[in-house]
């Protein structure tokens, strides 16, 4: 039996009493200082594992003044703070062993929207496609675009000033700052703004910090304003923080917002940003350049901007080829054909914005005349172009996730981020980067490159496997051999995500400037309590972090042996990117995440705990592979005693780091879009169903983990008394019961007689020899539908509609015997019975596929089982295609009748983000009926199988479905819905009996056949 795991000790005494004094001075946010907490805010998107003593969630300015004042008393002088956003930081910026100060999860407001003036005001907590979404309707948008704008919040873009494609049209983040608020060390909130000389001369008298702070960079600037000139390069990215080269603007006026754009929280804490916005161009055209060599790409880059290119990006063939294999390529697969016989090597993207569209086709026709002039015999290879919004926002969105593709490459090296920003002087960008690429192969390390050609900024990412002491050595020697390499070119170490980490070379870029920029960091905050180790420290207070002398997660995770990493490597293999903090609801991303805002409920944050779960068991000598085999060869009842002792000590207050880790599960809605949406492919249900094996093998589990386990066992038998099982079911004392077992409802039987009908229809159950005695003719006909229990039981008038298309289609319809498909054991850890039961199932599913007759489910998350669940369990599956895929391969056409409409298809969040090509093939589908088929985006229903109707998820559940269904389903048009869970809950909770997509096609094909005078019709 798995022992009960200790937890990390508590926070230092220090750290507790300024809790405690916080609390007391009235702080009204949220203070963690559990285990699992600081375990999930001990990572970024950098290699680096810092757990903090405590997280602080403020609810306003005023709470973060109420800590930074109580930071600034004497008895907490060594409590050091740093401020996070969305935790994107590629080099630990927001990591500290102090204490993090979250301004995500509550300041996310957007405060002021001023259209005619152009400028909004925001706080620190609003993410970057928050902003543009609400921006959208004054035709109105925040420029600097980055490639994790949905999820990047504006005080993390402040605190790197931030920039990424378009920079050279738009600028970084800092030159659409109009005025920030800023908490200073002594916990003053300042509003900063440019000053003229009067309005300067008034704030430098004043006797605080605030006076101390201008009348200090004030000086600075202009008693060294020659060396900073001479000083801070000329390039597009700038030394960004502490830039003292435009502490004045081009009016004179001085702006103290230059030295805090860039800080990374070192010198205060912005809270709030009045931010200018631009009007968004009214057309857009992207050309897609292929090249036979990522060399050639780079070097015909330069060529291409005198076009008048608002953006030229690049992204090389590692890349492309990790996109298409991900979710995006479905969007993009028309704009990179191969279609010349050679693989394409490099891609330029080459954008065109304006207002006017003659403007935009000019450009555009210019350089397509130059392409088609000049040929493509030599290293071009072909170009496509993509015109509107819709069609270049999908190329943006691949190479946006270039950054997480290139973590999923195959093996333990992983491309990883600690000298991926460099910039140089684009005009020596081909050469540099041959250099550089010529340092990473000396060294033996593969990599991959995508980047702001226009900029001079390549993000280059060695893969490394940092779990290996030796190869996480080279962070050291690449990293010194990058920086000589940049400075040779006359660039910077960090020309877009900030310093961090990099810190320690801060002297050597900053030069003789350093000093200047160590009188910054003194003057703003004289104790170095404000991130400290980064960019700058004050004189003799303390030195700057090192790149190898922070821990990383690499040396947590070797501590796990190689035998149990695999299992859970998908969890192993977060490199913490944090696509799963998609802000969108529409998203179908994580729905635990957008309904709590807690990063634990993340896959990210599901998946650190996981990883601290593996390693604490590995110090304490425990085997978990071998603790499941053991659980899986044990008598149900073995251990019972043992596990209710257990439960009663968790009651009691008993202390497990195992607690920790299961709650954040709990959360969990199982629906794999994770799985789908996540470009490392973090798969949260297939380790949490490892890990409730295991923790339900110390503790007891809930009733209800049962009940539902055996669901598709017992829906046959309450199907044989439907109205007996349904009266009990809707009674008081059946609602009493299932509430005593932890669920507020249970789905009714559908009533129907599910063999009479098929009779009727001449419809029979599939068994091989049948189908191998079928005339080839009519095998070519055949089609076996498999059954799952929901469909078959609960909803059994689709099973039969789904049967009466494919006999309007012509086709000749078989069921599968029912056997239960597994899912709900997996869901609930149950994972011995779930592999029997997959490998029974996948035995006779495969007798009837080894007949050639396509097998097909209806309900996408059932289906998608077998592609997943079943494989990762070790069982082969024979391939059984969903409705849509088999449906998108029947050729006849049935007759037309009045098409109805508009239709807009909800699908399920498993089909939706599994089974990428699902929206295309349905609107395929409908179009061969003459039927339009709109399908919007749209996040989780809130149900996800059981997750409903379970009491202790009800209030998530509908919070949930009102986040995006309940707009959806009311949107307008004839709704339909592919899943059977997402069906269920609109009629729980909105009375909406919504269509699932075959019956719409059903009756519009019924419609043409009564118009045509022929009758439906019946298996032979």
């Amino acid at each position: 039996m798995i022992p009960r795991i200790p937890e990390a000790p508590p926070p230092e005494a220090l750290t507790r009493a300024f809790l405690d004094a916080l609390r007391a001075a009235g702080f009204t946010g949220g203070i963690a200082a559990g285990d699992a907490d600081r375990m999930v805010f001990a990572t970024d998107n950098s290699i680096y594992r810092v757990p903090p003593q405590a997280v602080l969630f403020p609810r306003d300015t005023a709470d973060v003044a109420r800590a930074l004042r109580l930071l600034a008393e004497e008895r907490f002088r060594t409590v050091v703070l740093a401020p996070r956003g969305g935790g994107t930081g590629t080099n630990g910026q927001s990591l500290t062993a102090g204490i993090v100060l979250d301004l995500s999860r509550h300041m996310n407001r957007i405060l002021h929207i001023d259209p005619a003036a152009r400028r909004v005001r925001v706080q620190a907590g609003v993410v970057k496609d928050q902003l543009n979404a609400a921006l959208a309707s004054h035709d109105l948008f925040f420029a600097p675009e980055l490639s994790t704008s949905n999820r990047a919040t504006i005080g993390g873009m402040i605190a790197t000033d931030a920039s990424g494609q378009g920079s050279c049209l738009y600028g970084k983040t800092r030159d659409h700052v109009l005025a920030l608020t800023t908490v200073l060390a002594d916990g003053t909130a300042w509003d900063s703004t440019p000053l003229e000389e009067e309005a300067l001369r008034a704030v430098q008298r004043r006797t605080d910090l605030v006076g101390a702070v201008h009348r200090a960079v004030d000086t600075i600037q202009r008693g060294h304003a020659s060396e900073i000139e001479a000083g801070f390069p000329k390039l597009n990215r700038c030394l960004t923080g502490y830039d003292l080269a435009h502490i004045r603007d081009a009016t004179g006026r001085f702006d103290l917002n230059s030295v805090i754009c860039g800080a990374e929280g070192t010198l205060g804490v912005v809270t709030e940003a009045t931010l200018s916005i631009l009007p968004i161009p009214e057309h857009v055209a992207l050309v897609n350049l292929r090249y036979g060599s990522f060399d050639a790409a780079l070097r015909d880059a330069g060529a291409l901007m005198a076009f008048g290119a608002a953006s030229v990006e690049t992204v090389d063939s590692k890349v492309l080829a990790l996109a298409q294999e991900d979710i995006v390529w479905e969007g993009v697969r028309p704009f990179f054909p191969e279609d010349t016989g050679r693989p394409t090597r490099g891609v330029l993207l080459v954008e065109f914005v304006g207002d006017a569209e003659d403007e935009v086709e000019g450009a555009l026709a210019r350089l397509t005349a130059t392409l088609d002039a000049e040929g493509f015999a030599g290293h071009r290879l072909g170009y496509t172009v993509a015109r509107g919004e819709a069609a270049v926002g999908r190329v943006w969105d691949m190479r946006k996730r270039a950054v997480g593709l290139l973590g999923n490459m195959a093996g333990e090296r992983r491309p990883i981020a600690f000298v991926e920003d460099t910039a140089v002087p684009p005009e020596h960008l081909a050469d540099y980067i041959a250099e550089f690429r010529a340092l990473l192969d000396g060294a033996g390390l593969d990599y991959g490159m995508f980047g702001h050609v226009d900029a001079g900024v390549l993000h280059v990412r060695p893969a490394i496997d940092m779990k290996d002491p030796a190869q996480e050595r080279l962070i050291r020697d690449v990293s010194d051999a990058v920086a000589t390499l940049t400075q040779r070119h006359g660039g910077l170490l960090w020309g877009e995500h900030g310093k961090g980490v990099r810190s320690e070379y801060s002297p050597r870029f900053f030069g003789p400037l350093y000093p200047l920029v160590q009188a910054v960091k003194a003057a703003f905050d004289p104790h170095n309590q404000l991130n400290p180790g980064k960019i700058a420290t004050p004189p003799d207070s303390g030195a700057l972090l090192r790149v190898d002398g922070v821990p990383t997660r690499g040396e947590a995770d070797r501590a796990i042996p190689a035998a149990v990493r695999a299992p859970y490597d998908t969890a192993m293999h977060c490199n913490g990117n944090g696509a799963c903090f998609n802000w969108d609801a529409d998203d179908a991303m994580c729905p635990s995440w957008k309904g709590t805002r807690e990063r634990r409920h993340s896959p990210k944050g599901r998946a650190m705990l996981v990883r601290e779960w593996l390693r604490r068991l590995s110090e304490a000598g425990v085997d978990p592979v071998a603790e499941a085999a053991a659980l899986r060869a044990s008598p149900p009842l073995r251990g019972v005693l043992a596990r209710l002792r257990n439960t009663l000590a968790r009651r009691r207050g008993e202390a497990d780091f195992s607690h920790g880790v299961k709650d954040a599960m709990d959360g969990c809605l199982a629906c794999k879009s994770c799985t789908g949406g996540c470009p490392i492919k973090v798969d949260v249900p297939g380790f949490r169903a490892r890990f409730l094996e295991l923790y339900h093998g110390r503790y007891l589990r809930p009733l209800r983990h049962h009940l539902v386990a055996r669901a598709e066992r017992l829906l046959p038998l309450a199907a044989r008394v439907p109205r007996l099982y349904n009266l009990a079911i809707g009674s008081a004392p059946g609602r009493a019961a299932l509430r005593v077992a932890g669920l507020v409802d249970s789905p009714p039987a559908s009533g129907i007689d599910l063999g009479a009908e098929l009779a009727a229809r001449g419809i029979a159950l599939a068994e091989p020899a049948a189908l191998r005695a079928l005339r080839e003719e009519d095998r070519a006909r055949a089609v076996v539908f498999v059954q799952d229990a929901f469909t078959s039981f609960n909803e059994t008038r689709l099973l039969l509609d789904v049967l009466d298309l494919a006999l309007a289609l012509g086709a000749r319809p078989w069921v599968a015997p029912f056997r239960p498909n597994g899912k709900p054991l997996h869901v609930h850890g149950f994972l011995g019975a779930f592999a029997r039961a997959a490998a029974a199932n996948a035995a006779a599913l495969g007798a009837l596929a080894e007949t050639g007759v396509p097998l097909v489910g209806i309900d996408p998350s059932m289906t998608l089982t077998y592609r997943s669940e079943y494989k990762e369990a070790g069982v082969a599956a024979p391939p059984v295609l969903l409705l849509q895929e088999w449906l998108s391969r029947q050729t006849g056409k049935a007759p037309r009748g009045a098409a109805p409409g508009p239709f807009r298809l909800l699908l399920h969040c498993t089909e939706r983000t599994n089974a990428a090509a699902s929206a295309r093939e349905w609107r395929a589908v409908f179009a061969r009926h003459g039927l339009a088929l709109e399908v919007p985006p749209a996040g989780c229903c809130g149900m996800a199988g059981t997750y409903g109707h379970e009491a202790e998820h009800r209030a998530m559940s509908e919070h949930l479905y009102g986040l995006s269904w309940a707009a959806q389903v009311w949107g307008g048009g004839d709704v339909l819905a592919t899943g059977y869970s997402c069906r269920s809950q609109a009629k729980r909770l909105d009375g909406v009996a919504l269509r699932h997509p075959a019956q719409a096609l059903l009756a519009a094909i019924r419609e043409g056949r009564r118009d045509g005078g022929v009758t439906l019709p019946r298996a032979a």
